[in-house]
């Protein structure tokens, strides 16, 4: 750990919900996320919002959301440059995220009509895509999607998982103390799937301004959270969302 005269308090976790949750992420739009979409993103949504409609009358569901990203905020520190091509570097400007009350029910919602229907839609539509089946490997509490807010889908990319998990884990409190932060589902990739990313971070704010002037001016952004990324070979690529 660097810059420990600066330590904030740590983050108090709760137990990890026994969810399964899939996440689906593309590139769908060229252009910058917070210009208006394209007729053909804002047709590709609307599908995805009705299939997840469909999906969550199944009552192994727990969610089913849909995200439109607003932008891409800094923070993907200096590894990124170091390994240029090792990663594919994140600018989903669209993602769905299920919630499932289980592992096996993910599984279940995955081989669905519905769902393999919008992922085909999404494949077709975006440049890029991103899918994980995933457990929750850490929690601040559950991330509210019954209203609107800003939300954010951190990608992770580390050499090591574990040193992954435990640099986050060190550095959340960060994010409590400085933006108020009191929710967030670290998405795991389960064991034997294929992802560009080790854990996925998921969490929410009331309003953009809670969060995004703490990343810009705040020095203990770059010297304590992105520091402590860089000294432990890890490299976030966080996308900042509303829910679509």
């Amino acid at each position: 750990m660097v810059n420990e005269d600066a330590r904030f308090p740590r983050a108090k976790l709760v137990e990890p919900a026994p969810s399964g949750y899939i996440h689906l992420a593309g590139e769908v739009d060229k252009r910058p996320p917070f210009l208006p979409n394209s007729r053909r993103k804002r047709e590709l949504i609307a599908e995805c919002k009705r299939s997840c409609r469909q999906l969550e009358a199944d009552p192994s569901v727990v969610s089913a959301v849909v995200f439109d990203a607003l932008l891409i905020p800094p923070g993907r520190g200096e590894l990124l440059k170091r390994r240029p091509g090792k990663v594919h570097l994140a600018h989903f400007d669209l993602a769905v995220l299920i919630e499932t009350a289980t592992l096996e029910s993910a599984d279940a919602v995955g081989a669905s009509p519905v769902y393999a229907e919008m992922e085909r839609a999404i494949l077709e539509a975006a440049t890029f895509t991103h899918r994980i089946v995933a457990t929750n490997a850490r929690r601040i509490d559950s991330v509210d999607h019954q209203r609107q807010g800003i939300f954010l889908f951190n990608h992770f990319f580390a050499e090591d998982t574990s040193q992954n998990l435990a640099v986050w884990e060190y550095t959340a409190g960060w994010f409590g103390q400085e933006t108020g932060l009191d929710n967030s589902t670290v998405l795991l990739p389960r064991e034997g799937e294929t992802s560009d990313y080790n854990i996925v971070n998921h969490c929410r704010w009331d309003r953009l301004r809670d969060v995004l002037p703490s990343l810009l001016f705040k020095r203990s952004f770059r010297d304590y959270v992105l520091a402590n990324f860089a000294a432990n070979r890890v490299a976030a690529m966080p996308i900042l969302y509303r829910m679509a």
